[in-house]
């Protein structure tokens, strides 16, 4: 160790190490595997890099991203070091000559990009010359249960056998022992359980030490808010630009800065108009993959310098970037995971320093995620059909879009998932060839991982406790004993969009009557509570709402619970009463606040004079009294039946293919005036919207 701190000092200018570096520096540089899990901004990058120069070789660095690449790269020349990078975005007689320079041993580190190893011969050409160590960044990229599976890394196991010196015979024809093979650092900040061992498995590490550390992050406050789609650009510049005049900032050490910021958006429409919007009253630019390279770099580069306030930006950006003082890391909708999620805010207050996290979502956002989902993980037949047009003989994705009638880009992206299954092969020049067939089973578990995935993002943002607690608990952190403290459930009066009031007469009659049922039952399931007592009365949403107040408000606790159907893992919650919620009786009133924002509805008067009954009879009583929902209108109903008619007729398909007569009614019942309010009418889902929203807007607005 005392080796490990000089080098520390002399050579990377620091004094001391953070928290954990120590412990994982001396784990490689004994020459131990290891997978390292660390959040972002912990200081990952140094515990491969001072290892690496105390084991005094060259260190391979697999990366998946450019931007991280060469941001590692700039930074390790700077000290003195000598580094390359091998990439798409390097002249060919550069990345030629850090070849040479890596077999000569004139480089301390050269970085890779996995998609590099499929070159015919570029694997042979390094191991000509054993690294020190191997580095394995972003390795949940590896784990097809992780949030960005990406297949070139799932292959990296087997292509890094020959660079660890495993299987290579010594001259007397021996194969060495396992103790000098090339140790092998997987590193990352997202990884459950699941994919940690997952990562271990695929890359064979040897006798790995798990170095698990701190997904807790102190400084970082979540706030979660549901807004409609339509109200997220003007919530953001109120975050951004200045507080409501009815709500000025608290006073205290809470006190701060919103920016710099990043604000992530689902679309780059969004992206671009939402930074313009910003751009009026800060320094704002846009970043997505649409852009060239050259605006993306500018971006990024103006950002990192300070000289931009605000990046808005799709998931294309953000990995391995390092700036510590972003004070607000803000999403406009629902991510599809909460490994993404947690790696995204992760990028606030690396510095240390009082940071918030703003999350806006609606049940829009799920219906656009399994839109996403059904495009990108299309049914079993057509992945058959796939993999039938596959055969021994090499293609190209040209010649296989052509056949199947499909465009390029949706080839590529199913190939890319046959193979993961071992269903293709795909070489370094993008040809093809069939693989096994066993990829279905393995298929159809990864995209029920996949809605998985999104049925525990949707589960957090309903969620009704800690919202840090619920991230250690997601991650199988075991430091899960105490609330965070600065969350929107911790502490609201920190809250920056969220206010709160107290609960309406309707409103609180559902409250008593939650509080009664719990009285009768211990542990009861959520969605038995619901089903059994409110579900005549009341949309599911609202009587969420409602019982996450009373769980706020220390009344009643939850706690997750699950069970199989089919082979898949459903998961649901049980309600318990607290000690507090046992004591109270008439002033449930004045203990319980609701969010601002919650929306009202109409309770039926019995629900206020009785208790909850299970009985049919009481059902019907209670049908009977319930407030009627509107009816949809028939003068609107005909001309939206008129107008479907003459779509089906251009289309020369049956009017049902247009739309059915429930979703008609909807509609007219809805009458919404903006694209928005019509994804929000069941039986809309984006692709719907994208075909024949103007034209069905153009009947409800007239």
């Amino acid at each position: 160790m005392a080796d490990l701190l000089s080098i520390l000092r002399s050579r990377f200018g620091f004094d001391s190490f953070r928290p954990h570096q120590a412990e994982a520096c001396a784990t490689l540089a004994d020459g131990h595997d290891c997978l390292l899990v660390m959040p972002t901004g912990a200081g990952k990058s140094l515990c491969y890099q001072l290892p690496a120069v105390a084991r005094g070789g060259s260190a391979l660095v697999v990366s998946p991203l450019i931007s991280l690449m060469e941001d590692q790269v700039g930074k390790l020349s700077a000290q003195g070091l000598n580094a390359a990078r091998i990439h798409s975005g390097r002249p060919r007689e550069e990345s030629r000559q850090a070849c040479f320079d890596w077999v000569e041993g004139k480089l301390d580190f050269l970085f890779i990009s996995p998609e590099r190893l499929r070159v015919p011969g570029f694997v042979e050409w390094l191991a000509k010359r054993k690294p020190g160590l191997v580095a394995v960044d972003e390795a949940h990229c590896i784990s097809q249960w992780g949030h960005d599976f990406r297949p070139d890394y799932r292959l990296l196991g087997g292509r890094l056998d020959l660079l660890r010196g495993k299987g290579v015979r010594h001259d007397s024809g021996e194969l060495p022992p396992e103790s000098s093979q090339t140790p092998v650092i997987a590193l990352t900040a997202t990884a459950t359980p699941l994919v940690q061992r997952d990562i271990i498995e695929q890359l064979g590490l040897h006798d790995c030490k798990r170095l698990i550390h701190g997904f807790r992050r102190t400084n970082l406050g979540i706030e979660v808010v549901e807004l409609k789609p339509s109200q997220r650009a003007d919530a953001v510049l109120e975050v951004l630009v200045g507080a409501r005049p009815s709500r000025p900032q608290e006073s205290g050490p809470e006190v701060r800065a919103p920016l710099p910021a990043i604000v992530y958006v689902p679309s780059r429409k969004e992206c671009e108009a939402l930074a313009a919007r910003i751009a009026q009253s800060v320094p704002c630019m846009p970043y997505h993959a649409g852009l060239s390279a050259g605006d993306r770099d500018r971006a990024q580069a103006a950002f990192l310098a300070g000289d931009v306030s605000v990046i808005v930006a799709t998931i294309a950006f953000g990995m391995g970037i390092d700036k510590h003082n972003v004070r607000t890391v803000i999403h406009t909708a629902l991510p599809g995971s909460l490994e993404g999620y947690y790696q995204e805010i992760g990028r606030a207050g690396r510095d240390g320093k009082p940071s918030r996290a703003i999350l806006m979502w609606s049940w829009a956002d799920k219906r656009l995620h399994e839109w996403f989902m059904e495009r990108d993980y299309p049914p079993v037949k057509d992945m058959r059909a796939l993999w039938g047009a596959l055969s021994n003989r090499a293609t190209d994705l040209e010649s296989l879009a052509s056949e199947l009638n499909l465009d390029v880009s949706t080839v590529g992206s199913r190939l890319d998932k046959l193979a993961a299954q071992g269903g293709a092969r795909i070489d370094a020049e993008g040809y093809v060839t069939r693989g096994g067939d066993k990829w279905i089973d393995g298929y159809q578990r990864q995209l029920e991982h996949k809605r998985d995935q999104l049925d525990r993002m949707l589960n957090f943002a309903q969620g009704h406790g800690c919202r840090m607690l619920a991230l250690l608990n997601h991650f199988g952190d075991p430091d899960n004993s105490r609330a965070c403290g600065r969350c929107d459930v911790c502490a609201p009066q920190q809250c920056t969009l969220k206010s709160f009031r107290a609960p309406r007469p309707r409103e609180l009659a559902v409250l008593r009557q939650i509080m009664d049922a719990l009285r009768g039952r211990d542990d009861l399931s959520t969605g038995k509570l619901f089903r059994d007592n409110f579900e005549q009365h009341m949309k599911r949403g609202e009587f969420e709402d409602l019982l996450g107040a009373l769980v706020q408000n220390g009344l009643v606790t939850t706690r997750d619970d699950m069970w199989e159907k089919d082979g898949r893992v459903i998961q649901f919650k049980r309600a318990s009463l607290t000690d507090a919620g046992l004591e109270i009786e008439d002033d449930l009133a004045t203990a319980v606040m609701l969010p601002q924002a919650s929306s009202s509805f109409s309770a039926p008067e019995a629900a206020q004079a009785t208790k909850p009954s299970r009985s049919r009879r009481s059902r019907k009583a209670a049908e009977k009294v319930a407030d009627p929902l509107p009816g949809p209108d028939p003068a609107l109903v005909d001309a939206l039946k008129a107008w479907r008619l003459q779509q089906a007729k251009r289309e020369g398909v049956q009017a049902f293919r247009i739309f059915g007569n429930k979703t008609l009614d909807a509609i007219a019942a809805a009458k919404p005036r903006t694209r928005d309010e019509l994804l929000n009418v069941p039986g809309i889902g984006p692709a719907k919207l994208e075909a024949y929203g103007d034209g069905i807007l153009e009947i409800t607005r007239a």
